[in-house]
């Protein structure tokens, strides 16, 4: 793929379906832009970012300096994000190159970008993602995946429809550390897994706030979008907020749950199926706009013989735990980084061995993207594991919710004779968004 031509037209082939409709004069051409590298402008990869929030500026921190992408375009409901994202982008390469949208659509309907990195509010993530997908572009999500179970199956579905490159962003799976004590854990060094403590940060609670007037740098609608109309309040729209109202967010059940939870299910083997009974207690604010569960105390069985103790971090320390009969592994959830543990010691200094399970390997998240973009080989998180995954965290918010037990078919992806609870795997949507 020495060619723009050339990459370009397998980047469209693999893509099976047409690009968006919406119809405006594009910025400037992926083969003009970016400094001189070591990887020709026209093999880079141009990418386009939506929401520019603290998370989104992470990841475009993240992916501007490596060497074989390209930023074209931002977009944010919020007038200073995208301004301060363009503005950014554009200093770093030393010209103007950056586009900025107020409306995804607009940005996923531009022709010359090869893949799109989601980052927006819990509510909006499937959404933003599906509109990328059907443009044909690549998508880099961030988590959690969706509100309901629905947004997540329609997105695989819609994933391996149009042949799209997916990485969720549960980044744990390029550390080094959450990949070795899973490996250790699937190679039987501490015999067969018969339970796993899982615990994760918790949402916070608050006050009630009054309506206030909608400032002009906001697209308030817009960024509502699908979800119920409220009231505007400065809060609503503040990441220290919305990620704890239900409309939004499930919390961080989800919202950080989802790292421990991946972490569980990739060592316990169960990456691609599901638990067969969910059952716990949860504890939610009485009154204020935050309203998500601030504790919880989940028990998830699994065909395997395996129990896992979902909880938050109150109850049990911030990580996995890994337990069989001779001994257990620990590993701490810490964003890349955290620390591994065991009994006995001695697992620790013992490499994994050519003979024991070896997991795919990635040192970097948006890297390992990058690469599976080129390539169109799969990625480290694909969608299939963000839906499983995702999963158990839809379902113990549930279980929690009802108090009562749930039964679930991992092969079929239903809830065993449950009309309620069944009810509850779907969200209503503001017109006109759909899914």
């Amino acid at each position: 793929m020495g060619s723009r031509v050339s990459r370009r037209g397998f980047l469209r082939t693999a893509a099976g379906a047409a690009v968006g409709a919406v119809g405006f004069p594009y910025i400037v051409l992926s083969s003009a832009l970016g400094k001189a590298g070591n990887v020709a402008a026209s093999n880079r990869i141009t990418l386009g970012f939506i929401a520019m929030g603290s998370r989104g500026n992470a990841l475009l921190r993240n992916f501007i300096h490596l060497s074989d992408s390209q930023v074209v375009a931002v977009c944010d409901v919020k007038q200073p994000n995208r301004e301060g994202a363009q503005k950014f982008v554009d200093d770093h390469y030393g010209k103007k190159v950056c586009a900025a949208y107020t409306d995804f659509r607009e940005l996923c309907g531009r022709s010359d970008i090869d893949a799109v990195v989601v980052a927006s509010t819990d509510h909006w993530h499937v959404l933003n993602a599906l509109e990328a997908v059907r443009s044909g572009k690549d998508v880099y999500c961030e988590k959690p995946l969706g509100l309901s179970l629905e947004q997540g199956q329609v997105l695989r579905r819609e994933v391996n429809r149009y042949n799209r490159v997916f990485q969720f962003g549960t980044q744990e799976r390029s550390s080094r550390n959450t990949r070795f004590a899973c490996e250790m854990v699937l190679s039987g060094r501490v015999g067969k897994i018969h339970k796993i403590t899982v615990a994760s940060r918790y949402s916070r609670s608050s006050e009630n706030y009054p309506p206030m007037l909608v400032p002009d740098w906001l697209d308030y609608n817009l960024w509502l979008g699908a979800a119920p109309w409220a009231p505007y309040t400065a809060n609503r729209v503040n990441r220290s907020h919305w990620y704890h109202i239900s409309d939004y967010a499930l919390g961080w059940i989800a919202g950080c749950g989802i790292h421990t939870i991946d972490m569980a299910t990739w060592g316990n083997g169960t990456q691609f199926t599901g638990p067969v009974e969910v059952e716990g207690i949860g504890e939610f604010p009485r009154d204020g706009l935050c309203n998500c569960a601030t504790g919880w105390d989940v028990n998830l069985k699994f065909d395997n013989g395996v129990t896992m103790n979902f909880t938050d971090s109150k109850r049990n320390p911030l990580g996995v735990k890994f337990e069989g009969p001779d001994g257990w592994v620990f590993v701490k959830e810490e964003h890349l980084g955290g620390e591994v543990d065991a009994n006995p010691k001695e697992l620790l200094r013992k490499e994994i061995g050519p003979d024991e399970v070896h997991l795919p390997v990635s040192n970097h998240h948006q890297q390992n993207f990058l690469d599976c973009v080129k390539t169109r080989a799969g990625t480290v998180a694909p969608v299939e594991v963000a839906v499983r995954s995702d999963t158990l965290c839809q379902l113990s918010d549930i279980a929690m919710r009802l108090g009562r037990k749930l039964r679930w078919d991992p092969e079929k992806e239903e809830l065993i004779n449950d009309a309620q609870a069944t009810r509850m795997l779907t969200r209503p949507m503001r017109s006109p968004w759909r899914l």
